[in-house]
């Protein structure tokens, strides 16, 4: 992962920062709790197991319904979002469902995501046959409409966009990455796809996969994806304890905790967040392996 070094004017600021904080709560008045002076980007409080692990982050989320007939190039959708603007713009995530599902698959990534202080598209496919190619230049189009054309984009940072999909949107998820290499942050979950090499892909991945899926089996998929990705990129294998195919369509906490962990590292350059990424997460009863670039811990 990303090495950082404080340089001076940093150093400096960040004491500048302490000292008006200090003098703020002098007077009474609490400086903004989720400001953070030297990463204009970083949104919510300081994060800890608990809080990553919960069903709800500390933002409100509202939601917005986008009908198919509204859009092109996918298939509509529904965004989850932070309801306070009080914080600026957020990251934005689009998510892509899998062959023959709907976007009510992966609904619970919705309000979880977003409660964390991100906005989050999960869409409906033109059909629910599509294939990989298909469902990555969707995931693609969804980003274009969430960031030009939707009621929430003046609430998005355009430069800062991820994407996460299930299955055949696991696949779809590692072909927008390749298209669209300015993406920061991409999560295939148990990922299906029949080209299995992705040197071109330049977005931070965290592949997940799972022991017991026998649709996309980890040897044939999700493996052979993590080991194709350049060795320079910042990259994670995930692969879940006692688990199938399905497994991300239904609440999952090992799945939550990781992805928030990631998207928060790479989509707001949150270094708050490497400490449940770096040493790498040991084999536990959810986690069967995990690897991953972790230079902080060498």
């Amino acid at each position: 992962m990303h090495r950082y070094a404080l340089s001076r004017p940093v150093v400096g600021a960040a004491l500048a920062a302490v000292l008006a904080a200090g003098s703020l709560l002098g007077t009474g008045l609490a400086p903004h709790a989720h400001a953070a002076p030297d990463n204009p980007y970083q949104r919510g409080p300081a994060p800890t197991v608990a809080s990553i692990e919960a069903a709800r982050g500390s933002y409100a989320v509202s939601q917005s319904t986008v009908a198919r007939s509204s859009v092109t190039g996918f298939g509509g959708g529904t965004i989850y979002y932070p309801t306070s603007t009080a914080d600026g713009t957020f990251a934005a995530i689009a998510i892509a469902p899998g062959f023959t599902a709907y976007q009510s698959s992966l609904s619970w990534l919705g309000p979880r995501l977003a409660s964390q202080g991100f906005v989050v598209f999960t869409i409906d496919t033109l059909t629910t046959l599509d294939q990989p190619d298909s469902r990555g230049r969707q995931l693609l189009a969804s980003l274009n409409y969430l960031t030009r054309t939707s009621s929430v984009r003046s609430r998005i940072d355009t430069a800062r966009l991820g994407v996460m999909g299930h299955s055949m949107g696991g696949g779809g998820t590692l072909e927008a990455a390749k298209a669209r290499t300015s993406l920061k942050a991409a999560i295939p979950l148990t990922g299906w796809n029949l080209d299995t090499t992705w040197p071109e892909v330049r977005t931070p991945t965290l592949i997940v996969g799972a022991d017991n899926d026998t649709v996309a089996p980890v040897g044939t998929h999700s493996q052979p994806f993590y080991q194709s990705l350049p060795s320079t990129l910042d990259k994670a294998y995930l692969e879940l304890n006692n688990a199938d195919h399905l497994a991300p369509n239904t609440p999952n906490t090992t799945i939550a905790k990781y992805s928030i962990s990631w998207l928060k590292r790479f989509l707001d350059n949150d270094t708050r967040f490497e400490q449940f990424l770096c040493p790498l997460p040991a084999p536990s009863s959810t986690i069967d392996e995990y690897r991953g670039n972790c230079p902080h811990t060498s």
